[in-house]
Parts: structure tokens; C-alpha cells; sequence
């Protein structure tokens, strides 16, 4: 028990000292996680629009394939993107194996899925009534679009915000494409893992408490878009605020 109490008082000290090493991990994850979000960000609604909007062949296919690769293990993405960027893979020339470029890589195609599917999920949950008032009103295709997404905002930005928790979070894709590698490709989760392998209890437990401050932090901006969100609806189902 004195081991991990003495762990516990190292790790605090270890953050209040902003220990360099500390703050690079966690600066590298921060910087790793949040560009994969943007980045599948600009992909997932664009796709996840043009899925809803769109009525196709194998369309149900599509999304039931979108939901199944939710539950896909990490380890998996992260083989079959080792395969490909490898020096002997067919995209081993752009030289991103064991680099924060590779995770970035690695936490989009993760996470690109989850988002997509959220948004079709987002857009889905708004009120047909109003795309019918919009094209009685006159409105083209694009205009309608623009103002579903509009309504949508809030869900969209919950899809985003758990993208990013899930990325942050995520340990098999950034141990097999990163490689772990100090001061160059170790970020929060990796480095929890290896340290606590080794021993050094401190260092992990103020990782832990990083990420554990991180994860509030995403779940609090949930809340707030949720209640956000709820708001809206209460208001466009009351006809406005004096309705």
C-alpha cells in the first residue's frame, strides 16, 4: 500500500513541476489525437451528409458495414496499416512507420468510421417536417442540406468531441505504427503501459491522472453540447422561447 501511496505523491509532484518529460508525452498526445480528429473531422461529414442525403444501391449495406468497423480491435487497424507502410509494404516509400505522422494515420482510420456513422445518426434525428417546410419554402437541395446540417450542429460536434476521446484513448494502433519510441512517438497511453511494466509507478500514475483529467474534460464538453442540444429542441418544439 505504501507503494502506491508513495506513487501517488510522486505522480502529483511530477505534474505540479511540470516535469518536461511529462509534458512531452502528453503535449505529443494532445498534438497526435487532436490533428486526427480535425483531419477525420473533414472527412466523416462530408461522407457521413452524403451518405443521408443520398438514396442508393446498398446503402444499408454501407451503414451496417460503417457500425460493424465501431467494434473493430485496434490491433487490427494497426496490422493492416503496419503491412502498408512498412519499408516492404506498398506505401512503405512514404516513410511513416514509427513516426506521429504514422498515429495520426493510424487514429484518423480508426476513428473515421465512428464519426461517419454518428453523423448519418446526427442527421437522421432531425425532424423531416423541416426539410418539408424548407422545400415548400422554395429552397434547392443544397440550401436544405446546408440548414439540416445547421440543426444538426450539436450532434455533429458530440460525434466529433467522442472521436477525439476515442483517439486519445486508443493504445494498439499507436504501440504497433509509433513504436513507443521516447521523446519521439510515446504519448499517454503507451507510455502507461511500458512504465508500469518497468515498475516506475510514479510516472504512470501522473500519466494516468493526465489522461483520467483529459477524459473529464471530454465527457464535461459532452454534457454541456447534450444539454445544448436539448435545449434546442425544446425550443424548436415549443416554437421558440416565448412560444
Amino acid at each position: 500500500m505504501s507503494d502506491i501511496t508513495n506513487g501517488i505523491v510522486q505522480a502529483i509532484d511530477l505534474i505540479i513541476t511540470l516535469d518536461p518529460e511529462v509534458m512531452q508525452i502528453a503535449v505529443l498526445s494532445l498534438y497526435i489525437s487532436l490533428s486526427a480528429t480535425i483531419i477525420a473531422a473533414l472527412i466523416a461529414i462530408p461522407a457521413g451528409a452524403l451518405i443521408h442525403f443520398n438514396d442508393f444501391s446498398g446503402k444499408r449495406a454501407v451503414i451496417i458495414l460503417i457500425q460493424t468497423l465501431y467494434s473493430v480491435p485496434t490491433v487490427v487497424v494497426g496490422l493492416v496499416l503496419y503491412l502498408l507502410i512498412s519499408k516492404s509494404g506498398p506505401l512503405g516509400f512514404i516513410g511513416l512507420l514509427f513516426t506521429p505522422q504514422g498515429m495520426i494515420l493510424g487514429q484518423t482510420v480508426l476513428i473515421i468510421p465512428i464519426m461517419i456513422g454518428l453523423v448519418i445518426s446526427a442527421l437522421r434525428g432531425i425532424d423531416r417536417g423541416i426539410s418539408d417546410t424548407l422545400v415548400s419554402l422554395g429552397a434547392t437541395q443544397f440550401q436544405m442540406i446546408i440548414e439540416i446540417v445547421r440543426e444538426a450542429r450539436f450532434a455533429i460536434l458530440s460525434a466529433v468531441v467522442l472521436g477525439f476521446g476515442r483517439a486519445i484513448a486508443e493504445v494498439g494502433v499507436a504501440m504497433m505504427i509509433g513504436g513507443n519510441i521516447r521523446d519521439h512517438t510515446r504519448v499517454l497511453t503507451t507510455a502507461i503501459t511500458l512504465e508500469t511494466g518497468m515498475g516506475n509507478f510514479a510516472l504512470s500514475i501522473a500519466l494516468g491522472i493526465i489522461l483520467l483529467v483529459i477524459a473529464l474534460i471530454v465527457v464535461v464538453i459532452l454534457n454541456l453540447i447534450t444539454s445544448a442540444l436539448s435545449s434546442d429542441m425544446q425550443q424548436i418544439a415549443g416554437g421558440g422561447p416565448h412560444g
